[in-house]
């Protein structure tokens, strides 16, 4: 780093989606005004079909295999880390910060796992790693999730709202000067588990959405699902859409595209329900995958009315934004800063969450 207030760290990111690998090098820099930052170089790896394979099963592996998974990903990150860097000729890297792939999140259970072993980052690339942001937070009694909203708070103060259209939809903002933020609902996991079904990773744009039918009995087994989910706002993850929205995708009764089409209509409604709740006007910062889902974009216009403005940013920020944030939650856990809220995970105290390797 080249002061104790300015850092050039790069940010990794693999979601629920499994759409790939997002690594972000950003500069972030301290002022009297607070935080700035840039994404200066940032791409996204996409997964082998053996390495989706692995990732996407590996939940259903036993301890031996799944460490060794463990290690086997650590190494795979850091030979793309090192790759990214040679590429990009990057001299000056402080550090990495690594979310790692979640495989197990059952904090009523006290525990989350990420598969990514920052040991075998650090030895791959020899650049210092953060990792391990949740597991603190879990043994503190919260939810371990979200912990974007931590970065929000600091790096986007310009918008009422932060919706993260990723795998899973979530928002984040502030209310009486505290950062609250939840899962919404199932976003791109759900629409590219339809799209698969159709050989396609994921339905560019909505395009097939637009083109199917609104199925009102699979809306109203979504809605019948997300009731409960609106009052307690649990964190969510494969566990739960497995259980309990895998069944009604896999109604082969209903063509492809009208389940495509019906999956959107729905997330799109639970979303606008949630930031309507705070009864104002908002303007709604839109990021992740799902911002780039035209169709998705129209469904939350249609549905918001006047009171919300969607706004999408620079292709760099839509794309990049978690991993940016991870990227800067890494600089506040070397700073040995809160990282990771109670107000928004439920826990007991704030925390500064990360394994520090290589430091």
């Amino acid at each position: 780093m080249d002061s104790k207030n300015n850092y050039k760290v790069i940010g990794l990111m693999s979601g629920t989606s499994l759409d790939g690998l997002d690594i972000a090098y950003c500069q972030f820099s301290k002022t009297t005004k607070g935080w700035k930052y840039d994404i200066l170089q940032a791409t996204t790896v996409d997964y082998s079909a053996a390495w989706t394979q692995r990732i996407s099963t590996a939940h259903t592996l036993v301890g031996e295999e799944l460490i060794a998974l463990h290690v086997s990903y650590g190494k795979l990150l850091g030979k793309i880390c090192k790759d990214f860097m040679q590429r990009h000729k990057l001299s000056k890297v402080d550090f990495i910060a690594s979310h790692g792939h979640t495989i197990f999140h059952q904090p009523a259970k006290g525990f989350t796992y990420q598969i990514g072993d920052g040991n075998a980052l650090y030895a791959e690339c020899g650049v210092p790693v953060v990792c391990d942001f949740r597991a603190l937070d879990v043994m503190r009694g919260g939810q371990g999730a979200p912990l974007v909203p931590a970065g929000d708070k600091v790096l986007f103060t310009d918008y009422d709202v932060c919706l993260n259209l990723g795998g899973i939809a979530n928002l984040s903002i502030d209310i009486r000067r505290q950062r609250k933020a939840y899962d919404i609902c199932f976003a791109n996991m759900g629409l590219n588990y339809l799209a698969r079904k159709v050989n396609k990773k994921f339905d560019a744009g909505g395009l097939m959405a637009e083109r199917g039918n609104l199925n009102v009995k699979m809306l109203q087994a979504l809605d019948k699902i997300y009731e409960d989910l609106r009052l307690i706002r649990p964190s969510l993850g494969r566990e739960f859409f497995e259980e309990k929205i895998v069944k009604i995708l896999d109604d082969e009764r209903i063509p492809v595209d009208d389940r495509l089409r019906t999956f959107t209509e729905s997330s799109a409604i639970e979303i606008v329900k949630a930031v309507k709740a705070y009864h104002r006007k908002v303007n709604v910062l839109c990021t992740g995958g799902g911002a780039f889902n035209t169709f998705l974009i129209a469904k939350l216009l249609e549905h918001g009315g006047d009171d919300i403005a969607w706004i999408v940013p620079d292709e760099n920020v839509v794309k990049y934004k978690e991993a940016l944030v991870f990227a800067f939650l890494g600089v506040l856990r070397a700073r040995r800063e809160v990282n990771c809220l109670k107000s928004v995970t439920g826990a007991l105290v704030d925390s500064s969450g990360g394994v520090l390797v290589g430091f």
